[in-house]
């Protein structure tokens, strides 16, 4: 059973396989729910929007804001700062991160209710476990950022997570800590394939930041591979990406 309801600002899909009725998608999509609730910069009624705008001192911060803003800093500390959820004008924003630890939640959610074989897909961020409904594994295109028609690569994740950075759906709303007026124009699209989703997605966006040095990067750390295309359209991957790549 496969479902998509728009939360979070973006279209969310759930698939379970031999799910018959809507209660494990209840389940996740009330997760969701609550994370767009906590960490949304803009509902006025969320803690993140709470913090910045020093209603709620650090003392009473959820488990859940201290967690994440844990992984954060980690994070910035990881990437020599290339991630940093402190935007120019000092106000906090964890969605770089976020959306990669609530997808993380929402599959041991599945798992905890007795599902195996299920695929999540937030906003292009993905996490699937076993097989699909055909008894094959989960598969995952990459688009052609130039033509969203076209996949230009299809990659078995088989249980690790993906996540995707990139300006050519949402335009320039990446910046660099180091130089934040810095127009990122160098590379169109990064895909990370990471142990989860949570992994790939923290260090996505930051070697997004650092241009074609980025799958550089990636190839430096353990457990991760990446696909990168540049402003001319050329493709760089790791040296395990094609791997990633066969049934």
């Amino acid at each position: 059973m496969r479902v998509t309801r728009i939360l979070m600002g973006m279209p969310i899909t759930v698939e379970v396989v031999g799910a018959t009725h809507a209660a494990l998608h209840d389940k996740a999509f009330a997760w969701f729910d609550a994370v767009d609730r906590r960490f949304s910069t803009f509902r006025s009624d969320s803690e993140i929007s709470a913090i910045n705008q020093r209603r709620l001192a650090p003392a009473d911060y959820s488990d859940e804001m201290r967690e994440v803003l844990a992984l954060a800093e980690q994070t910035r500390q990881e990437t020599d700062g290339y991630f940093d959820v402190r935007t120019p004008d000092g106000w906090l924003d964890p969605s770089g991160i976020v959306k990669g630890w609530a997808i993380r939640l929402a599959a041991e959610i599945l798992l905890a209710e007795g599902a195996r074989d299920f695929f999540i897909d937030a906003g292009g961020d993905i996490q699937s476990s076993g097989v699909n409904s055909a008894g094959g594994d989960w598969s995952v295109g990459i688009r052609n950022p130039f033509d969203a028609s076209q996949i230009v690569k299809v990659i078995y994740p088989r249980g690790r997570g993906v996540a995707t950075s990139g300006t050519y759906v949402r335009g320039q709303h990446i910046y660099d800590p180091h130089a934040p007026s810095r127009a990122l124009v160098d590379v169109i699209s990064l895909t990370v394939i990471g142990a989860d989703v949570l992994e790939a997605d923290r260090f996505a966006t930051a070697a997004f930041v650092m241009g074609r040095a980025g799958i550089g990067f990636i190839e430096s750390l353990p457990g991760l591979e990446g696909y990168l295309i540049d402003r001319a359209g050329m493709a760089t991957m790791t040296s395990g990406f094609a791997a990633c790549t066969v049934q």
